[in-house]
């Protein structure tokens, strides 16, 4: 795990400049592990394993007397230095957009004098928190050390909205899991002075009441290769690095060779790799990532290296059939002579719920806590640089809510495709004639629906959530629950009445609070993008290989805001991910792609998941026998339980919503069981944060 951590306070609550973490009365605190990037009054560090060329600074000479104007890059950065110098510039005259244009995948801290900018991303996969703290603010990438630094309790409140509306930004507010520990919005910016603090946007407001201009869809796909070039670009110039040194090769073993070898040992090749799952997001990145023109020391001026092929991991899942056709359309873009393909086969071993008992305590809750083993085995074989498709269907497709946003700004043609489209889905049925209708009654009904109508009525039906929650079984009728401000979470069902009340008290205050409102499916859009990015983030730290790095190339800066100037007529139409990756493709020169390429396979992870469940249901339900979610109120242990042996016999219930329980529980225990602090220092917090059990009277997590 890695991040960085600083704050901003009144200059006389510090010492002179030198004395590192200062904190009043002659008393220390600093982070442990930490490499410090520039001292007090405003220090800042890199905590963790950075390599070398993931921390750079650039200082601009000022004359005498002049504030120091200085600024920190911390990720993968393929800008330039005199591009970093002249990004800084802008940033010092207030101009923060230039910090964040740049292709690659990290975060920005600009000091100016005593004024300190932390720029977030758009996605979300990189945010900064921060916290009241010693007369000023404590800032960070990461939650846990803020909640450390400040002993915090847990927020029960935000864990029971995390739980019930996912992906409604308006009842998780800037919170986190601990209380006092805040988060910026995706977009924005946090500008600290002398320990105030101040929370800006850098992107363009559009205008709700006209409909900006829409792109032309060719040069929009365009802005959408290049940028997608340009990310990968950005990692492949980067410097290699080998994995570190690790227990020495116990020698030969049968049936295991020395790649099989060096994975069991928990080790990655050397060199770029990327996933290959035969789906469309990944072999972009795959295909781009081997073929890509222009690099120096290339052969013929393609390749990853100089004779370097591009190792493509596809992970076989022998216990969950139906991938027959995904894995021969690996098979065929794997016979690519720049890629070197390896497939990693595993059984029950590997399925979703397997080994919850090992794991290392991540920032925050996130569902894919019970997916880690299984991302761990298959990015176990990969590289060191490690290229993964994550983000492509939340940043390119479009949201089933854009289709109200297509009405406002009436263009009621472009609803024909994608409305049959879901017609054709639900089969020849009755039921399908009438599918059309409602989903443009619905569409119609968001559109004519204010902001604050909206999330009223989703305030008003929470409560019920958990009686009346309906069975989303086709895609149509996922779509229609997704055409409104707000919907629960799949999770919601399971909540009881106490926590559902006090999530619905939240997105009432938010529904009287004065507010930009965006259009519905543009708002509905960047929430769930949002929330894929956090999990995303989470997952990173989960399945943790060391001296291994993922790239997640469709989260950055740069591409995604390529795809929001997709026109939403295009972004709506059935295939239109696979359709405008095959146009990227075709603009780098790479034409040959198998038959099918691109065809969806969520149905195979559905699969995988309930057969995960049933496997490891023992274990569950000795999580729920007495789970801690239930000592704050948010469950009954009893109800869980029969919902975990209901969906294990065949039962249609939201498999999402079990894994963000068994999650957020697993994730509880590690928590509360953690032991140690990340501060050190005479000053340092005497106990870790959220430590103990849970007090239901309180609602909180008592040391």
């Amino acid at each position: 795990m890695r991040w960085l951590v600083g704050w901003s306070s009144i200059a006389a609550s510090f010492g002179t400049v030198g004395a590192v973490g200062h904190h009043g009365e002659g008393r220390t605190v600093h982070p442990v592990g930490s490499q410090l990037l520039w001292g007090d009054p405003d220090p800042l560090w890199a905590v963790g394993d950075w390599r070398p060329d993931e921390i750079r600074v650039v200082t601009v000479a000022t004359s005498e007397g002049a504030p120091t104007t200085r600024l920190a890059v911390l990720g993968c950065c393929g800008a330039t230095d005199e591009q970093l110098r002249v990004g800084l510039l802008a940033a010092r005259g207030g101009a923060l957009r230039h910090l964040t244009a740049w292709p690659g995948s990290y975060t920005a801290v600009v000091q100016i004098g005593r004024r300190i900018t932390v720029a977030g991303d758009l996605a979300g996969a990189r945010p900064v928190f921060h916290t009241p703290w010693a007369n000023g603010t404590a800032y960070a990438t990461a939650a846990l050390p803020l909640a450390d630094l400040i002993e915090a309790q847990l927020d029960i409140g935000h864990l029971a909205a995390l739980l019930a509306c996912p992906e409604t930004p308006e009842a998780l507010g800037d919170g986190t899991p601990y209380a006092g520990v805040k988060r910026i919005p995706p977009g924005h910016a946090l500008i600290l002075r002398e320990g105030s603090r101040e929370i800006t946007g850098y992107e363009a407001v559009a205008s709700l009441a006209v409909a900006a201009p829409q792109a032309d869809p060719v040069s929009a796909v365009e802005g959408v290769r290049d940028a997608l070039v340009e990310a990968v670009r950005a990692r492949l110039t980067a410097p290699r690095h080998a994995p570190e040194t690790l227990p020495p090769d116990p020698g030969p073993v049968p049936g295991m060779g020395p790649a099989e070898r060096r994975a069991a040992r928990g080790a990655p090749v050397p060199g770029i790799g990327a996933d290959l799952s035969g789906g469309s997001a990944s072999a972009t990145l795959a295909l781009l990532a081997s073929g890509l023109p222009g690099l120096p020391g290339t052969v013929l001026g393609h390749g990853t290296g100089a004779g370097e092929r591009l190792l493509a991991v596809t992970f076989n899942d022998l216990s969950a059939p139906g991938r027959e056709d995904e894995m021969e359309r690996a098979r065929v873009i794997a016979a690519n002579p720049r890629l070197h393909h390896v497939v990693v086969a595993a059984g029950e071993e590997a399925l979703p719920y397997a080994s919850l008992e090992s794991g290392p305590l991540t920032d925050e809750p996130a569902p894919s806590l019970v997916v880690a083993e299984r991302h761990r085995r298959r990015l176990s074989a990969g590289s060191a640089d490690h290229f993964v498709g994550h983000g492509a269907r939340q940043v390119l497709d479009a949201h089933p809510a854009r289709l109200a946003d297509l009405l406002m700004d009436r263009r009621r043609r472009h609803l024909l495709r994608p409305v049959a489209a879901l017609a054709r889905a639900e089969g020849p049925s009755t039921h399908s004639l009438f599918v059309p209708l409602a989903v443009y009654r619905a569409a119609r009904r968001l559109a004519r629906t204010s902001y604050r109508t909206g999330l009223e009525t989703a305030a008003s039906l929470l409560p019920d959530a958990n009686r009346d929650a309906p069975d989303l079984d086709t895609p149509a009728d996922a779509s229609l629950a997704s055409l409104a401000w707000s919907r629960p979470g799949p999770a919601a069902r399971w909540l009881t009445g106490e926590a559902l009340a006090e999530v619905s008290v939240r997105l009432q205050e938010a529904a009287l609070r004065p507010a930009f409102v965006q259009r519905p499916g543009e708002a509905r859009a960047r929430a769930a993008l949002a929330r894929h990015a956090a999990d995303q983030r989470i997952l990173e730290q989960a399945a943790e290989i060391r001296s291994q790095r993922l790239h997640a190339p469709y989260l950055d800066n740069q591409v995604v805001r390529a795809a929001r100037a997709l026109p939403e007529s295009l972004r709506v139409q059935p295939g239109a991910r696979a359709a405008i990756l095959r146009r990227v493709l075709a603009g780098a020169g790479i034409h040959d792609l198998p038959p099918g390429w691109g065809t969806p396979s969520q149905a195979t992870s559905t699969a995988a998941g309930r057969i995960g469940l049933r496997t490891a249901l023992p274990e569950l339900i000795a999580l729920f026998d007495a789970p801690l979610l239930a000592d704050a109120g948010l469950v009954e242990a009893r109800v869980v339980r029969k919902a975990l042996r209901a969906a294990s016999e065949g039962e249609p219930l939201p498999l999402d919503g079990l894994a963000e329980l068994a999650s957020t529980e697993l994730w509880l225990r590690r928590l509360v069981t953690r032991r140690g602090t990340c501060w050190t220092g005479t000053a340092a917090p005497r106990q870790r944060a959220v430590a103990g059990v849970v007090v239901p009277a309180r609602r909180t997590l008592q040391p």
